[in-house]
């Protein structure tokens, strides 16, 4: 995704196995995949990286010096094209946990209501 027209992910890392069973999907999506996701994202650094004897990786660099890492272990080249995307969509922002289920401008002061509330008389 891009902020202000710049695309975040600067650097994509294909990490494989030439042998192993589980880089099988990674291995067809290098062989038909992958050139036409290099045409069609040239502001993308993508790298290939074999690594023998370890499940196959998708590793993100981004601008803002973070780092994201997908296993891709079995999965069919369409779902490792898939997470290539969605490493190149995202921001590279660490996912934050909300504290409420609601997100509101004026929070209620009293606290939410819930159907287990009890009413004392």
């Amino acid at each position: 995704m891009s902020l202000r027209g710049v695309w975040q992910l600067k650097k994509l890392i294909v990490s494989f196995c030439d042998w192993g069973g589980s880089s099988r999907g990674i291995r067809a999506f290098m062989e038909s995949e992958l050139p036409a996701f290099i045409e069609k994202n040239p502001q993308l650094e993508v790298v290939t990286e074999l690594n023998r004897g370890y499940h196959p990786l998708l590793k993100g660099f981004y601008k803002n010096k973070n780092e994201r890492v997908v296993c891709v272990k079995n999965m069919t080249p369409e779902d490792v094209l898939q997470c290539a995307s969605r490493l190149r969509n995202s921001q590279g922002r660490k996912v934050l946990k909300l504290k409420t289920r609601h997100v509101t401008k004026h929070p209620s002061v009293q606290g939410t209501w819930s159907t287990d509330l009890k009413i004392a008389n």
